[in-house]
């Protein structure tokens, strides 16, 4: 029997300049982010001076000359100068000799941003790092009416900030509203997503909409074999609840045959029902009868022959009359603080007198009647004796 021999597989036309690499293994992390250090910059410094300003608003100066020298220190590390102009209030950023990061000048601009925006100094240093990003988000120009701005702003914070809390713990960013913008710090995933959240607020879609989109996607990632699976049958779906007319009167419909089967059911007659309700208005082509105009109002009562002065006279007599009315009832507001209180008379003598021979008679009866109650008791007492002695 001659052997089998199986064939060598072919070599597809992508992978046939495709060789072994013995470097690249399986624990090499192929996404990880490596710090840029002083030997990777080549080139050796600058050729020109790079700067960034950002105004801020007079609120924050105090804040900022306080924290000023920690700002520097920690800009002084990657080489970036940093100055503080309280006369113009500005703060600027630019390279210097030592700046070996060509990207590290765009991180200080966007510290110096955030800071403007209410951001905390030990929360701000954080964007120097390589894998944070920031968003300032406006939003003072997506609503107009000032009241319904408020109030959609206050529902990205929610009670005692529990819905912003949610966004961070969700999104894994730092999310701060301040007066027309929100500034986010995170990963440039979770930026896209706060962004999509806030623009969605203030447009009147709830925050708790997407939240709960986001709780699902989390609990999805976990389990691997939905990974190369579709996710929109385990997302919910919101629908709007405006309805068309047809929509509207279809279930109208539907909600007065349910009426009427539920009286067929319970033995009552359906046209009583419809008896009860209110008539409808009998259609008519002709318009109502049209309202009287000012001027014809005035030929009626002759003001409209009236002269110019005459009419003046008038006017001016009845604005007289009416402040004749308004300080009449001013002055019997005024008059009733000094109205005397009704004073009780006191009593006379023969009054005096009267009360004290009511007392009396009244406390001889109270006396009598203790009398006559303390005599039926003895009797009683005396007759369970008796009754006592004869059952023995």
């Amino acid at each position: 029997m001659a052997e089998t021999t199986e064939a060598p597989k072919e070599k597809g036309k992508n992978k046939a300049h495709r060789k072994d690499k013995p470097w690249d293994t399986d624990d090499i992390d192929h996404w990880k982010i490596e710090p840029f250090k002083p030997e990777d910059n080549k080139g050796g410094t600058f050729a020109e001076e790079s700067s960034f300003a950002t105004l801020f608003p007079k609120y924050r100066e105090k804040y900022l000359r306080e924290v000023w020298s920690a700002v520097t220190k920690a800009l002084e590390v990657h080489g970036v100068a940093c100055t503080l102009d309280l006369v113009h209030g500005s703060m600027s950023v630019r390279t210097t000799r030592k700046t070996y990061d060509p990207y590290i000048i765009l991180k200080a601009r966007d510290m110096i941003k955030l800071m403007a925006r209410g951001v905390a100094l030990n929360q701000a240093v954080k964007i120097l790092q390589d894998d944070m990003a920031c968003d300032i988000i406006k939003i003072g120009n997506l609503v107009r009416n000032k009241e319904r701005f408020v109030k959609r702003r206050q529902r990205i914070i929610g009670p005692d900030g529990s819905t912003l809390k949610a966004i961070e713990l969700l999104t894994n960013c730092y999310v701060l509203v301040q007066g027309s913008t929100v500034s986010v710090m995170g990963p440039f995933k979770s930026l896209k997503e706060v962004r999509r959240i806030v623009l969605d607020c203030m447009k009147n879609i709830h925050p708790i909409y997407r939240i709960k989109e986001l709780m699902i996607r989390r609990e999805l990632a976990k389990d691997p074999k939905l990974a190369t699976e579709s996710w929109d049958r385990f997302l919910p779906q919101f629908r709007k609840r405006h309805l068309k007319t047809s929509e509207k009167t279809a279930k109208k419909n539907e909600k007065l045959k349910e009426k009427e089967e539920a009286r067929k059911a319970a033995g009552l007659d359906p046209a009583e029902a419809s008896k009860t309700e209110k008539k409808k208005k009998v259609y008519t082509p002709f318009p109502p009868p049209q309202l009287p105009r000012k001027v014809d109002l005035q030929l009626e009562s002759g003001e409209y022959f009236l002269k110019a002065s005459e009419k003046a006279a008038k006017e001016a007599e009845k604005r007289k009359q009416k402040q004749m009315e308004v300080t009449e009832q001013r002055k019997a507001e005024r008059a009733e603080a000094f109205v005397a209180p009704a004073e009780q008379a006191a009593p006379t003598v023969e009054e005096k007198k009267k009360r004290k021979r009511a007392a009396a008679e009244m406390e001889k009866e109270m006396d009598a009647e203790e009398v006559e109650g303390s005599e039926k008791k003895k009797k009683r007492k005396k007759e369970k004796e008796k009754r006592r002695k004869e059952d023995s």
